[in-house]
Formats: C-alpha cells, structure tokens, sequence
C-alpha cells in the first residue's frame, strides 16, 4: 500500500470524511481498510492460489466474492427492498472455482465504490427506522445494517487476510 497516501495509517486515523456522520464515517472507512487489506494481501497471488482450499478452508475468491455481494444484499435491506432474482442467482456462485484475481479485485473495487455511494445516501434521522432483512424479515434498523456492513465486511477481511498467509506459507 506504498502508493496510497498515508498508507502506514488505517483511514480512521487520517483525519477523512469530516464532511459526513460520524456512523457514516465510520462504515466509509471500514470500506476502505477492507479494500486496502485485501489488495495488500491478494495482489501478489495466482488465479488458483485465490481459489485454492488450504486445509479445507474456504477460498480467498468466496470470501472477496461475499464481501461485494454481501454489501449489496445487506444495503437492499437497509434501503428497504428485497432482494431481487439476479442478487439470489450471485448468492449461489459465492464459492464458484474459476475466479481470476483481477475479476475478483475488480468485482471488490466496484463494489465498495457503489456501496460507498449506497451508504453516503443515508442521513442519521433515519439510523432508527425499522427493518426486516430476509424472507423472515428479522428485526433490525438502517443503522444496525449500516454498523453490520463494516463489521461484516471486516470479519471477511480477517478471513482473507489469515487465509492468504496460509497460501503464501504453502509456496515453500
């Protein structure tokens, strides 16, 4: 992450999106650590190192997939729609085999710019409005999914960036 600026400091840390909430902010950032994380780690690797099982694991391709896809499902919900025919179809092809790194890295990419886009369009008066995510529509708030969208997010990142680890040790 050397060409980023302040690429030794997290985003929390670099004093950026004063112009937003601070919850806001906050999921903004989380988006942004997750895609430096995952170019950081990912970049160097192979089309079949990202989807190689190491240890049964799932591959790094499922979990950069369910990062993008998973933010558009959870964003549905928060803009209080369901999800549509070609967001199930996408859900079914998480663990698909035949993923390039760079089709991944730009699915990711693409994805967190419009999620980024997505979140910005919340204002805080709205945190509190009730929604239901699934077919159940289990109880939450626009806020409760925003907060998720970088808690999930993050906890993906951790599975990639533990998972790449494991890949890169496997090499020798």
């Amino acid at each position: 992450m050397g060409d980023t600026p302040h690429a030794d400091v997290e985003p929390w840390l670099r004093g950026t999106l004063a112009d937003v909430d601070a919850v806001t902010r906050g999921v903004l950032h989380a988006l942004e650590l997750a895609e430096e994380d995952v170019v950081n780690w990912c970049r160097a690797l192979t089309d079949a190192e990202m989807n190689v099982r190491p240890f049964g694991l799932a591959p790094l391709a499922f979990h950069v997939r369910h990062i993008a896809r998973s933010l558009d499902r959870l964003l549905s919900y928060a803009e209080g729609t369901q999800l549509d025919a070609t967001q199930k179809a996408a859900l079914r092809t998480e663990l698909d085999d035949r993923a390039t790194r760079d089709g991944l890295l730009a699915e990711l990419a693409s994805a967190l710019r419009t999620s980024a886009d997505r979140v910005r369009a919340f204002s805080p008066e709205q945190y509190n409005a009730a929604r239901g995510v699934g077919r159940v529509g289990r109880p939450t708030s626009i806020g409760g999914l925003l907060v998720h969208c970088a808690d999930h997010t993050q906890r993906h990142v951790g599975q990639v960036v533990t998972t790449a680890k494991l890949v890169i040790a496997m090499r020798t």
